[in-house]
């Protein structure tokens, strides 16, 4: 049975208005990894299907299946290795093409010889997976979507409560808290939800919509801060009744954008 992590895809029209151009195979053994990488594809490119399998048999039940316009590839896997498993889908009539997504730089150089259109490396952030798409299919797998106005496809996040799935407004959010490759949303009502996506991916999608980071730990939104303080040079903001460390790699940021509201009042 094919071990893939795969979500219902949404018509094309409920994807920002994009019409997808092309289909991709996420292959990785890491469950978190091959998540990751294909909800990246999924919400911010016109890929679709977005299909993922967690070892070399499974991927290529799939492609027997159907073709796939690229294929992602981790490099350590068991069974067949990604460098294994690019040499196959090479010797296939219609080759797809070939992405590797790894944690280790010294495979680059055999990944090219087999003809891999680009060696991203772990974590990957979404201007680079852009980058890599362009060269993988061109310039319309990478064009930057915007959402039609008035449907912003990133202000609503699914999250599971009970064993039902509800959606959470980015308006509703007071603050988000980063746990490893997870993110708690703490919400105007008091409630924290746990969700499957890195903070700096979220930092990325929310940031036009007046969410600050003001720490590696803690992304909030600007307009839910009522205050701003620094005691013993430790400096927090309130935010929903909770006090939050500032670190000092983004005071200024925080003080600059505080300011700059002042003045406008």
């Amino acid at each position: 049975m094919i071990q893939a992590r795969d979500r219902a895809e949404p018509p094309a029209d409920e994807r920002a208005g994009r019409i997808p151009i092309a289909s991709a195979l996420v292959v990785d053994d890491e469950t978190p990894a091959l998540d990751e990488l294909s909800y990246l594809l999924r919400t911010n490119f016109p890929i679709a299907p977005v299909h993922g399998a967690q070892n070399a048999s499974d991927a290529l039940r799939y492609l027997q299946e159907r073709r796939y316009e690229v294929v992602f590839l981790d490099v350590r896997m068991p069974e067949l290795n990604g460098i294994e498993l690019g040499n196959v889908l090479r010797r296939f009539a219609a080759p797809p093409a070939i992405v590797y997504v790894t944690a280790y730089e010294e495979y680059a150089v055999r990944a090219f010889d087999i003809g891999a259109c680009d060696y991203l490396l772990k974590p990957v952030s979404r201007e680079r997976l852009r980058t890599a798409l362009e060269r993988a299919l061109g310039p319309l797998a990478a064009a930057r979507p915007g959402p039609p106005p008035g449907d912003d496809a990133s202000d609503l996040i699914p999250v599971e409560t009970a064993g039902r799935t509800r959606f959470i407004s980015r308006d509703q959010v007071d603050w988000v808290e980063a746990e490893g490759d997870y993110v708690r949303l703490h919400t105007v009502d008091g409630s924290a939800h746990l969700v499957r996506i890195p903070i700096s991916h979220l930092e990325e999608r929310w940031s036009l919509y007046g969410f600050i980071r003001i720490h590696r730990g803690y992304l909030v939104s600007f307009r839910h801060i009522t205050e701003f303080s620094v005691t013993g040079g430790v400096h927090t903001v309130m935010v929903g009744g909770r006090s939050l460390p500032v670190s000092r790699r983004h005071v200024r940021d925080v003080r600059d954008r505080i300011l700059r509201v002042g003045r406008r009042g």
